[in-house]
């Protein structure tokens, strides 16, 4: 966000500790809890009954077995952090470990084992632990699982799943302003979100057309199940993306007990929860709202990080409908509005999206809708189908000021509207228990209304003394996407195993076709080390609005419109190994070859590589897909799973990232800092009469070399009263390293014998106040070229209850 206000430090920390000292005193006495969930087969997904499943953290031991339906309950556990075993004949035993237990709310666990192939006689049970593997078992490479419990444990999260993203290896972050996620020097134009299986729009509030990131997150970190991040090379039901994909998961709500939670937050804002059971079936629903509470926050002396006023809201939904003879059906939803107004009488020239000589006004909205059908066909096969409906839109407005400080001319006006259909449907068969196939199709509609109308650098045709107001885009109309996959996953024997799969696109706006080959093997060389290899060719259309690019020149409104795919093959080898008890060391080196990449027609230094380094896409006509682009670099993880109390992350990352435009120059692209490290750790002390509370304390140190920019052009930038960049020098010059450090205090309260807890959390982000530069820009009012900071220090805090 913006540059915050002055912080009232001293009186803000003595409000924190007399919060903090009275919700101590509300906190007395022990209350168990309950953990429960379902065990499934991980290829076929079908509910493994009769498997057992251990708690093997307390004295003496305690277990359960599964039901019909593959569920589980172990009932009477103390608050705390444990460690689940879980077993099946036939099947690779396995060790979850940090399984946090509150009072407030019953933990719900997903869990899946493997089938193994060797022979009973044969084999030797040893329980694995694999925290943050991929749930989708056809990832092979770069692609990893989170939850949400850690989005909310580490510090400088704002409880942002895309800010947590950024602590990944390969992920760059720079901006504190905005979370877009930076893969490997890619644009995050590159990026898929996905929704249950299903694509969606941006999921951030104030978010712009072709955009993938945003200010505030509108995913509520509270209502997502275990979810996966690719970073390459993914699996073959994954299409139209080059960079990474953001596979979400909803969680269900609690099938046998109603359950409800309140929660206050900086960013977050004011959130109320509901999840209970829905019917006789297994059924059940989960709901969140969620409202920013800018006023509340400057009442008390919290910073907002803005000189204007964000506003924004939110609701999640999961609806359950549990077992039928129809399948099993669930409904679920996202949508959000926002609204910021950025008056040039309250902003200086150093905010980070204002001008003091412009208000600027900003609204937009987006939802999605979607049913969900899982119908099982035979003892290892289920059809899967999603169906969904999706809009996005906004609308930003810039006037200048007159000599009162009151709107005046209108210099930009943009206005967008898209619509989404979509179905996805496949079939998953478990042949045997060394080949699981699966294969489907997804089909969108694409609904788009857009026109974009500015005077920035543009003649006064008419004589007036007023640059003219021009139409850069105007569209209005409708495409198509049609994507196919199929995919194996095949076990050479215990410690090879092979996945394979064909993806083929079809988009109808520019004709244009694709089919791309995805292979990955692994290889379990020891009990400690394994290895891994990946190639992928993967395609995605450009973003949306460089497609209706008006060229005033010829008065075309579809000068972009026979653009192909942009094209980017991935290579990448690694090997993860598991030293000692709970620590692990991750390498993978990768290399990603770029084509096909949409450049001007004539001899420049302009590539739509570069675009998602602004707030707004480059306006560009007559482009040919004849740019070319390298990514490669190696990435390291040491990891302390969280165990004993404390934990301990470490990921960094050396690459390149280059382009070449029309005019075969190969440069630095806006996103090639060359180097990113995060160090994060955390430690937890329990206390009280019987240790049922937590004091946590969580560290997050970044680095990254700054980013490359243009430079800007003062003579050209000053006689058209805008920004404007000098092009032949291009990435020549670039910014200092970026570093912040962030620390975060926590205490987790489990109260008297009703189910009841509550936390506590302050966030002090960039602790240092380190003054990170976001941009060297023009200003207008001034004439000169000034250096604007990003975020200064300011401390970020959660509230919540559960009972």
């Amino acid at each position: 966000m913006p540059q915050p206000y002055p912080i009232h430090r001293a009186n803000l920390i003595s409000k924190l500790i007399l919060v903090l000292v009275l919700l101590l005193a509300l906190s007395i006495a022990l209350s168990a809890q309950t953990i429960k969930g379902q065990l499934i087969d991980g290829q076929s997904e079908m509910p493994l009954i009769g498997a057992t499943v251990e708690l093997v953290s307390v004295e003496p031991r305690r277990g359960a077995t599964t039901d019909l339906d593959g569920y589980f309950s172990l009932a009477d556990i103390p608050p705390g952090r444990h460690t689940l075993r879980m077993s099946y004949l036939g099947y690779e035993s396995r060790n979850l470990p940090n399984v946090l237990v509150t009072t407030g709310k019953e933990t719900i666990l997903n869990l899946s084992l493997e089938e193994s192939i060797a022979r009973l006689d044969a084999v030797t049970v040893t329980a694995k632990t694999k925290p943050g593997e991929a749930i989708n078992e056809m990832a092979t490479v770069s692609s990893q699982t989170f939850t949400a419990e850690s989005v909310n444990r580490f510090a400088g999260g704002r409880a942002d799943v895309s800010r947590m993203a950024s602590n990944l290896a390969g992920v760059a972050t720079s901006d504190d302003s905005r979370n877009d996620i930076v893969i490997r020097g890619n644009s995050p134009a590159g990026l898929l979100w996905q929704l249950e299986g299903i694509p969606i729009p941006n999921p951030n509030h104030f978010s712009t057309l072709g955009t993938t990131g945003g200010p505030v997150s509108a995913l509520n970190p509270n209502m997502l199940g275990n979810s996966d991040f690719a970073t390459s090379a993914f699996a073959a039901e994954y299409g139209n993306a080059i960079g990474g994909v953001f596979d979400l998961n909803l969680r269900k709500g609690n099938r046998d007990r109603y359950e409800f939670m309140a929660q206050l937050g900086t960013f977050s804002g004011l959130e109320a929860m509901a999840e209970g059971p829905l019917n006789d079936n297994g059924g059940s629903f989960v709901v969140s709202f969620r409202n920013s509470f800018v006023g509340f926050a400057e009442a008390i002396g919290i910073p907002i990080g803005t000189n204007a006023t964000p506003d924004y809201r939110d609701l999640t939904f999961n609806v359950d409908f549990g077992n039928s003879k129809a399948g099993k059906f669930s409904l679920f939803g996202i949508g959000g509005t926002s609204n910021i107004d950025f008056l040039g009488t309250e902003t200086d020239s150093t905010d980070l999206f204002a001008n003091p000589g412009e208000n600027a006004y900003a609204d937009s909205y987006f939802g999605v809708l979607g049913l969900r059908h899982n119908l099982i066909t035979g003892d290892d096969t289920y059809i899967r189908t999603v169906i969904s409906g999706s809009i996005q839109g906004g609308d930003f407005r810039v006037n200048e000021l007159n000599d009162l400080g009151e709107d005046d001319l209108l210099t930009t006006k943009v206005d967008d509207e898209t619509t989404r259909y979509s179905l996805k449907t496949y079939l998953n068969s478990k042949i045997n228990k060394r080949l699981t196939v699966r294969t489907g199709v997804q089909l969108e509609s694409i609904g788009l209304v857009t026109t974009v109308d500015d005077r920035d650098g543009s003649p006064d045709l008419d004589g007036d003394g007023v640059r003219d107001l021009l139409r850069l885009r105007d569209f209005d109309g409708a495409f198509g996407l049609y994507q196919a996959f199929g995919q194996l996953r095949y076990r050479l024997g215990e410690k090879a195993t092979v996945n394979a799969g064909l993806h083929a696109q079809y988009f109808s706006l520019s004709d244009a076709f694709a089919l791309e080959p995805r292979l990955g093997f692994r290889y379990q060389a020891s009990q400690k080390l394994t290895l891994t290899a990946g190639y992928g060719r993967h395609n995605q259309t450009p973003a949306l609005p460089v497609f209706f690019f008006r060229d005033l020149t010829t008065d075309s409104p579809d000068a972009n419109q026979n653009l192909g795919f942009l094209t980017a093959d991935h290579y990448v080898v690694g090997g993860d190994l598991a030293f000692a008890p709970n620590w692990r060391l991750k390498t993978e080196v990768y290399y990603q070859n770029l084509s096909n990449i949409p450049v001007d027609n004539f001899s420049s230094s302009f590539s739509i590589l570069n675009a998602g380094a602004d707030f707004v896409f480059p306006e560009r006509g007559s482009l040919v897909n004849d740019g070319t682009g390298t990514n490669y670099g190696v990435e390291l993880t040491l990891e302390h799973y969280f165990a004993n109390n404390w934990y301990l992350l470490f990921t960094g990352s050396l690459f390149e990232s280059k382009y070449s435009g029309s005019d075969g120059v190969e440069r630095n692209t806006a996103f090639n800092n060359n180097y990113v490290a995060n160090l994060l750790a955390g430690r937890e002390w329990a206390f009280g009469k019987q240790q049922q509370h937590r004091f946590t304390i969580n560290l997050k140190v970044t680095g990254s070399g700054g980013r490359y920019y243009s430079p800007v052009d003062l003579e050209a930038s000053r006689e058209l009263q805008t920004d404007v960049r000098d092009e032949s020098l291009a990435f020549t010059e670039r910014y200092t390293d970026y570093f912040r450090t962030d620390l975060k205090f926590g205490v987790q309260l489990n109260s008297a014998t009703r189910k009841f807890s509550q936390s506590f959390f302050i966030d002090f982000q960039n602790l240092t106040n380190r003054e990170n530069i976001f941009q060297e820009r023009f200003n207008p009012v001034t004439g000169e070229v000034n250096t604007v900071l990003q975020s200064g220090f300011f401390p970020d805090f959660q509230y919540r209850v559960q009972f």
